[in-house]
Formats: structure tokens, C-alpha cells, sequence
């Protein structure tokens, strides 16, 4: 006998261990599911092999009608469910059910055990592991399966004691049977609990979970004559297909919860019927929270799409803009070919119009959300304002409208629209100001913007790491240019209003021949005074003694330190070290310096390593920045 056909016995991955553990022990709120999961399974079983037998003729042959068989046999309390689709090998077995491998399992364990307390009963499927919420019900499963065009069958067998075994069987067609071995119920537990082993309980929960499954589900009743209903318990009605006042909010829900096995309610729903040259149905949902993979370059983002009511892929990126990966759900063309693959699709016209198409729906509903539920849409700001700002710089075509659904942190201390800030402009104002790079808190104390705040005017605080690259890029908005509150001679003449004391101070320390000293002094030292391009006496300036300012294109120390991380050459730093000419510390360095350039060194380092934590940068030398500190104030 080859050694393959040998019954082997493998012990579950560590984590694996404790979800059995949890699952066996469960008080789970919710132990339908276990039904659902299982269900859902089997779906994605047909779906798989529909999608190989697009490119495979030989798996084309098996890939048929898709079924699943949920068998009820009370008395010998069992209940299986059976499906005709992809299968598995014994290497699939072994590592699909013996594993974990998904990231967040972890965070599943934990918030399982915080169930109860947190009121949270939808976790399973959330994390990859919905056949192990077999084992809410199941003492023992096995699992009879054989992959399509494999001469092999395989079973796996487990009572969830940390170990499982994996043998030769005998299962004739390709899919997968999972039998389940219902516990019996200790006699001290709630009498009221449901009877799994009912057939209408078990009706009930495919009729209220899996109804919109595109395969039919069929109930077989052992005991009974081993008869078999005729029509399938599920409707298979495509809920993106009925009219939205025919469909119950309870039932979109549950439709949300199959296709992302997320625990929480949607945030937002859009349907969608596109009509003429070409027609699609979509059904797509915005979920109240950010997935797990939302910034991972290969997460699971796209929708699902279905042609005709086939279904052809998940994750289809091409039909959505990679800044609304956040979106989930499904589409469903009329005129797409059957046959299309993911190659196919970026090439395909009729695939950019349904883009098109469907970037405008998503625009308008988040207009109207914005319009209409105002705090709903400062909770999807949150979680998805720094992915849907992407599109600033990826898709010009809509940008207008994607700058109108902003939401910006501001200089007077809160949230405002682009709109807003455009309405509160000053009289005389002619750019919108903004402020890049670094923490909200640290742009809120820059120095740079104390000339603003003294003047009344608005700057945007915007900390994210995609602001400074569409604000780089963009040129105005509604005719108003945007412009650096961190640039050079940033305020424009008639903002400015430099008052005729500010001037005369200025006028003072430059006739002194303060400025020119320091320049000189900057001109011998190494380190960030290398990147100073020039020293001026600022207006901007009012608590501060110095700060810098940016030559050319803006672009913060945050900004350099991830091009350096990514590899790419940051573009050349130009700086100007501005000074308050009307600031207490720098009075004195210019009374106390004249010809004594020796403590005139001192100081410019002490200056420029101020300006440098102002602006969130480390200072050159640490150590030595303190020492010469120390000495200054030690005098």
C-alpha cells in the first residue's frame, strides 16, 4: 500500500488549537452560523471551479450545475452538507484545515473571549476561520472530499482534541461532504435552545442567511424514506436584481455580512441600475470600519462580478478606482463575455465605462451622505478620508468633486470643507493656505503659522502622508491658488500688513549688519546649516525666534525621510532660516555678538536646532545641541 493511502495523524497549529478550544467551550450568541459558514463554504467550492474551468476545458466539463446538499439524519445525529465543486487534495486538507494562516488571528481570539461583554456576536467569519465554528455544535466532523480531475479522495476527521487524521477514502465525484456529529445537549442546559436536528430549524437558518446564494440549496431528511424535496430552500433571487423597496434593510444586511464576513452593519448602501449602450446592476456597501488590509498593497480589494447572474471573480480591482478599495460589493453586467479574464478586463471598454459608471455613484452617495448625515460622514472621514484623497492625485478627471468631500483639520481648531473655508475667507484673501508634514499636534504649534493666526487667516492642517503630494500637485480650487504656509514670502502684499513698528525693527537689525554676520557664520558649519540658502528677518514670525522656511516646491523633513526610505532622491533642500527681529533672545544675540563671532557660532546652532524641533526634526547632534544649550544659559 503506498504510503499515501496510510491513515495519518497530525496535530493543529498552535492558534488553530485555541479557536477549537473557544469554539468547543463557546457561549457564542449566535451558534446559527456555524450553518451559514458552511454554506458559504460549499459556495465558494462552485465559484472555484466555475473560474478554473474558464481557462481549463478538461475542469469546464465538471463545472455544471453547482448544488448543495444539506442531509439531516436525527437519529443518527448527523448533519451534512455536500457541494460539487473545486474539492481538495490531501496537501489542501491538510493545510486549509489544519492551519491558520491568515493574519488577525490573534485579535480573533481576543475578541472572542470579549464576546460576551462586548455584545458582539458575529466574529467567525471576520477572520478566516468559519469551518471551525463547526465545532459550536459538532463533538467530531469529517470532511470527504476529492479534487476535480484527481483520482484521489481524501478524509479528514477530527473531534477537535488538538489533533486530526487524514486517510484514503472512497468519494466517487469531485467536491467536498462535511459531516457533522451533533453534541448532545447536557440535561442541566437552557431547554430552550434550538434543535439543530430539526429540519425546520434547519430551513429556517439557510431561508434567513443564505437565501441569495446563486446555488440552489437542497434539504434531504434521513430516517424519513431518505426523500428529497424537489425545489431548492433558497430563492437564489440576485438582491441586486430586485427592486431596493422590495428588499428589507435586514436582508441587505445579511447580504453585506455573506460577501465580506464583516460583524458589523454597513455604514452606507448604494444600488445602482445603469441603462442604455451599457447596462450593469450594482450592489455596493461602505463598511463602518476599515478593513484589516485596507493599505496592504495585496489585500483583498474590488468587488465581486457576476455577468448575467454568473458569477466570474472576486476582487475585482478593475471595476473600482484604487482609492475606493474601501468599497465592497457586487456588479453585474449585462454585456460583458462570459469568458472575460482579469487581462481582458483592463483592456475592455465596455469594463472603463462600468468604472466611470460607478466612481460617479460613489461620488454623488458620499455627497449626499456628506449633505444629509453629516456625522455619519465625519465617522467615514475618519476611517476613510486619508484612502479616498488618493484620488486627488490618481484620478484628475474628478478631482473637484473629490476636494468637495474633504474634510480638513484647521488652524482655529477644527474640521472644515474646502467649501467652508472659501465662504470664511478674509476680505483681501487670495490663496488657500495650507501647512504640510508631521503630526496634527505639531503643525497646529508650528511657528509658521503664528503670522497667520495673528491676521486672522485660515491655514489647513493636513497631516496625512498622501496631503503633501496632492497639494504639491494641485493649483487651485475654485480659482483661488493653493499656496505653502511654509513657502517663501508665503502671504501675499495685502495680507501681509506689516505694522511700521515690525518694519523699523527689521530695519534696525539689518543696518546693524546682524543679518550678514549670521550668514557668515552659517557659511562655516556643516550639518543643517549646509542646507540654508539664505537668513532673513521675518514678518511671519510673532512668539518665535526663528523658524525655517522653504525655496522653491514645499516639502517637509517628512516628506525627504520617505523618499530616503523608499530609496528615491528627495529633491535638492533649499531652506531660509527666518529670524523675529522683534524677539527678546534674538535682540540679545545681536547686542551681545558684535565682534565676538566665537559666542555668534554658538548661537546659530542653537537657532537653527530650534527651528529644526519646531518643524518636528531631530536636531544634527543631540548631544552636543544640549552642551552648547547648557553653556548658554549656565552664563
Amino acid at each position: 500500500m503506498p504510503e499515501t493511502d496510510v491513515k495519518s495523524k497530525y496535530e493543529f497549529q498552535s492558534e488553530a488549537r485555541q479557536v477549537l478550544e473557544l469554539m468547543i467551550h463557546s457561549v457564542y450568541s449566535n451558534p446559527d452560523i456555524f450553518l451559514r459558514e458552511l454554506v458559504s463554504n460549499a459556495s465558494d467550492a462552485i465559484d472555484k471551479l466555475r473560474i478554473e474551468g474558464l481557462s481549463d476545458e478538461d475542469l469546464s466539463g465538471l463545472a455544471g450545475d453547482g448544488r448543495i446538499t444539506v442531509t439531516l439524519d436525527a437519529p443518527g445525529r448527523t448533519i451534512t452538507v455536500e457541494d460539487n465543486g473545486i474539492g481538495m487534495s490531501r496537501e489542501e486538507l491538510v493545510s486549509y484545515l489544519g492551519t491558520i494562516a491568515r493574519s488577525g488571528t490573534k485579535e480573533f481570539i481576543s475578541a472572542m473571549r470579549d464576546a460576551a461583554s462586548t455584545g458582539r456576536g458575529d466574529l467567525i467569519g471576520q477572520f478566516g476561520v468559519g469551518f471551525y465554528s463547526s465545532f459550536i455544535v459538532a463533538e467530531r466532523v469529517t470532511v470527504e472530499t476529492r479534487r476535480a480531475m484527481s483520482p484521489e479522495a481524501w478524509v479528514w476527521d477530527s473531534t477537535g482534541d488538538g489533533t486530526f487524521t487524514v486517510e484514503s477514502g472512497s468519494m466517487k465525484g469531485n467536491g467536498t461532504r462535511i459531516t457533522l456529529y451533533i453534541r448532545e445537549k447536557p440535561k442541566d442546559e437552557d431547554a430552550e435552545e434550538k434543535d439543530y436536528l430539526s429540519k425546520w430549524v434547519l430551513r429556517g437558518i439557510i431561508k434567513q442567511y443564505s437565501d441569495f446564494v446563486s446555488y440552489p440549496i437542497y434539504m434531504k431528511e434521513n430516517g424519513h424514506e431518505h426523500e428529497e424535496d424537489n425545489e431548492p430552500v433558497n430563492s437564489m433571487k440576485a438582491l441586486w436584481i430586485r427592486p431596493e423597496d422590495e428588499v428589507t434593510k435586514e436582508e441587505y444586511d445579511e447580504f453585506y455580512r455573506h460577501i465580506t464576513h464583516d460583524w458589523e452593519e454597513p455604514m452606507e448602501r448604494i444600488v445602482y441600475k445603469a441603462e442604455g449602450t451599457n447596462e450593469f446592476h450594482a450592489l455596493l456597501f461602505i463598511p463602518s470600519r476599515p478593513p484589516m488590509d485596507l493599505y496592504y498593497r495585496d489585500g483583498r480589494h474590488g468587488v465581486q462580478l457576476y455577468i448575467r447572474r454568473v458569477f466570474i471573480m472576486n476582487d475585482c480591482r478593475d471595476l473600482i478606482p484604487e482609492y475606493m478599495r474601501f468599497v465592497k460589493g457586487v456588479v453585474d453586467s449585462e454585456d460583458l463575455p462570459l469568458n472575460v479574464s482579469r487581462e481582458l478586463l483592463q483592456q475592455d471598454r465596455q469594463t472603463a465605462m462600468i468604472k466611470r459608471g460607478l466612481t460617479r455613484k460613489v461620488l454623488d452617495s458620499l455627497k449626499r451622505m456628506k449633505q444629509d448625515k453629516p456625522d455619519e460622514y465625519k465617522k467615514f472621514w475618519v476611517s476613510f478620508g486619508p484612502t479616498l484623497k488618493e484620488g486627488l492625485i490618481s484620478d484628475p478627471k474628478n478631482k473637484e468633486a473629490i476636494l468637495k468631500l474633504c474634510l480638513f483639520d484647521s488652524s482655529k481648531g477644527l474640521r472644515t470643507s474646502m467649501e467652508d473655508y472659501v465662504s470664511s475667507m478674509k476680505d483681501g484673501q487670495k490663496n488657500i493656505y495650507y501647512l504640510a508634514g508631521g503630526t496634527l499636534t505639531a503643525l497646529a504649534a508650528s511657528p509658521k503659522l503664528e503670522s497667520f493666526k495673528k491676521r486672522g487667516i485660515e491655514v489647513l492642517l493636513l497631516n496625512d502622508a498622501v496631503d503633501e503630494l496632492w497639494a504639491a500637485a494641485s493649483t487651485n480650487f475654485e480659482d483661488r491658488p493653493f499656496v505653502s504656509a511654509a513657502s517663501e514670502d508665503a502671504l501675499s502684499e495685502e495680507e501681509d500688513q506689516v505694522s511700521d513698528e515690525e518694519r523699523e525693527q527689521a530695519k534696525r537689525l539689518e543696518d546693524s549688519g546682524f543679518v550678514t554676520r549670521i550668514k557668515e557664520v552659517l557659511s562655516r558649519q556643516e550639518g543643517i546649516a549646509a542646507s540654508i540658502d539664505d537668513v532673513k528677518l521675518s514678518t511671519r514670525l510673532v512668539d518665535s525666534p526663528a523658524t525655517f522656511v522653504q525655496k522653491g516646491d514645499p516639502i517637509s523633513a517628512q516628506m525627504r525621510n520617505m523618499f530616503k526610505a523608499m530609496g528615491q532622491e528627495a529633491p535638492e533642500e533649499k531652506r531660509i532660516l527666518e529670524l523675529n527681529p522683534g524677539h527678546p533672545l534674538i535682540k540679545k544675540i545681536a547686542g551681545e555678538s558684535e565682534g565676538n563671532n566665537g559666542e555668534l557660532d554658538l548661537w546659530c546652532r542653537v537657532l537653527t536646532g530650534l527651528a529644526q524641533v519646531s518643524d518636528g526634526e531631530t536636531v544634527d547632534d543631540g548631544r552636543a545641541f544640549t552642551e552648547i544649550l547648557t553653556k548658554l544659559l549656565d552664563r
